[in-house]
């Protein structure tokens, strides 16, 4: 059957409805003699009808007019104070997303103050060419230039072969009770042309970066074997990863390393928590925007080891690096292999 578009009815077709209405005619038999969609038709029998009275042609018709001739609702963020906000919290390194839950749960009773992300990103995508317009979206997490269409639920980036979901991993890994087990994902450089590899241990939070020549899949397998294979086989179980086309040869890297590679589902990042806020932590060493192709592994290291020595509160103030020296000096026994 051909797709219908949505547009809105003549004067005639509301004559043809109301002739069929008045003879008995149900709306899904006047949807297909006007060759609408159902509920088009439907739409139009609720919104245009007087109050009481049967659906007549010449009231539905004075009703939309009247419609089409008041000016639409201004969205919110024309509000000086929502506009501000906005940009501060933009500039602070928030996602639209988490600054609509921010408003929610900062002002729970004042409903003017409620956006949703959808809002934000429409209020950014419209604004004029210019100065303002280029440094609001470069603060955006993937600072595209032009809105993308919305993925309504399906995975844009392509299937990677014979990927085993997330659902299929051990149950213990959440409980981050045993190490071994760890989140991995590409940091971009700018225009996406270069990239850093990160791995973090989901029990100690140790970080690892590894050093890629590009972005391809070949790159990060590379470049993650580089890193994994210094790290004692008890303590290279698992590596879960996003959906990325980086980690097409995710198999050839388990075959090297005896690992289990695992795949988060789409657009689920908490379900990578510990890497995603790690990122975070790495964009002050490694700025959005740059070419990090420059960075020598020495360098990196040098990063990794500022955040592997700095003291965490969920390990009780040791340091990822204490904590992980530690478990490598145990014995396999003890570590439950």
């Amino acid at each position: 059957m051909p797709k219908i578009c949505y547009t809105h009815l003549s004067a005639e077709d509301r004559e043809t409805l109301s002739l069929g209405l008045a003879h008995g005619q149900s709306l899904r038999t006047m949807a297909s003699v006007l060759g609408r969609a159902p509920s088009t038709v439907s739409r139009e029998s609720a919104r245009n009808t007087a109050r009481g009275q049967p659906y007549r042609a010449c009231t539905a018709q004075t009703l939309a007019a009247a419609r089409a001739r008041q000016p639409r609702r201004l969205r919110k963020l024309v509000d000086p104070w929502l506009w501000q906000y906005v940009r501060t919290h933009l500039a602070q390194g928030c996602s639209p997303e988490q600054i609509a839950g921010r408003l929610t749960r900062e002002y729970p009773d004042d409903m003017r103050k409620h956006l949703s992300a959808e809002t934000i990103y429409v209020a950014l995508y419209v604004l004029p060419r210019g100065a303002l317009r280029s440094e609001l979206l470069a603060a955006l997490r993937q600072a595209h230039k032009a809105r993308r269409p919305r993925a309504r639920g399906t995975d844009r980036r392509g299937q990677i072969p014979h990927m085993t979901p997330i659902a299929e991993r051990p149950a213990d890994v959440a409980t981050r009770t045993v190490p071994g087990h760890w989140e991995g994902d590409l940091i971009k450089g700018a225009r996406n042309g270069s990239a850093v590899g990160t791995l973090v241990e989901r029990t100690t939070r140790l970080v690892l970066l590894a050093r890629m020549d590009g972005t391809d899949a070949r790159s990060a397998r590379e470049g993650f074997t580089q890193k994994l294979r210094h790290v004692p086989a008890p303590l290279r179980q698992t590596l879960t990863y996003d959906r990325g086309k980086e980690m097409a040869e995710h198999e050839r890297l388990a075959q090297r390393l005896a690992i289990r590679v695992f795949f988060a589902d789409p657009y689920s990042p908490w379900q990578r928590g510990t890497n995603e806020n790690t990122n975070g932590l790495l964009r002050q060493y490694l700025p959005k925007g740059t070419d990090l192709s420059g960075h020598t592994q020495r360098e990196l290291n040098t990063i990794a080891h500022r955040l592997n020595t700095r003291p965490r509160k969920c390990l009780n103030w040791a340091t990822p690096l204490e904590v992980f020296t530690q478990l490598r000096h145990h014995s396999p026994v003890a570590l439950g292999t």
